[in-house]
């Protein structure tokens, strides 16, 4: 599937995404604040689109005037959120590559993943979350709507042997009609 907004196309990852994931992943500024180390080679990127970024309702994140992936956004729903949630609701990740920090890309993406959630998947509930110190993904999730839940301590990422603190922010669907209107 692939969705679209003013600025961006939202389509799945291919194989042939990886220099251009590798070019942003490999930055020591992006993934680890996100939970995830940087990428090591195009390889290691290659095989992080076949075994995570294939997933469900994950996509590359493509400005139109760039015409390539510079980023990522997806919607784990019930049982594929590691936050114990239910069939009914999804969790939002993203990240974007640094040369594009700053541009409102990635609150454009999260809106029309929240709309695709909530419009065309039926979800009843929505999740974020930062860990401490990820000031623009708080930033974000704001913007977007979503409001503070609770804090999770000691919540492994995937960063070998690392705990981190992580912020979890919702909103309902009530909540993002009504704010629409």
């Amino acid at each position: 599937m692939m969705l679209a907004t003013e600025r961006l196309i939202l389509r799945p990852w291919n194989e042939g995404d990886a220099e251009d994931l590798y070019r942003y992943a490999s930055d020591p500024d992006v993934g680890p604040i996100a939970g995830w180390p940087p990428h090591t080679s195009v390889e290691n990127s290659r095989n992080i689109i076949r075994d995570v970024l294939s997933a469900p309702e994950t996509y590359a994140v493509v400005p139109k005037e760039e015409g390539h992936a510079v980023g990522s956004i997806g919607l784990m729903i019930g049982k594929a959120s590691n936050i114990g949630i239910p069939d009914t609701e999804g969790e939002i990740g993203f990240w974007i590559g640094k040369p594009f920090w700053g541009r409102g890309l990635i609150p454009e993406a999260a809106r029309e993943i929240m709309r695709h959630g909530f419009e065309d998947l039926g979800l009843e509930k929505l999740w974020c979350g930062y860990f401490d110190g990820n000031v623009k993904s708080k930033r974000v999730q704001e913007k977007c709507g979503f409001c503070y839940h609770h804090t999770a301590e000691n919540v492994p990422c995937q960063i070998d042997g690392l705990l981190r603190t992580e912020h979890i922010t919702c909103i309902t669907r009530e909540e993002w009609e009504n704010a629409r209107a």
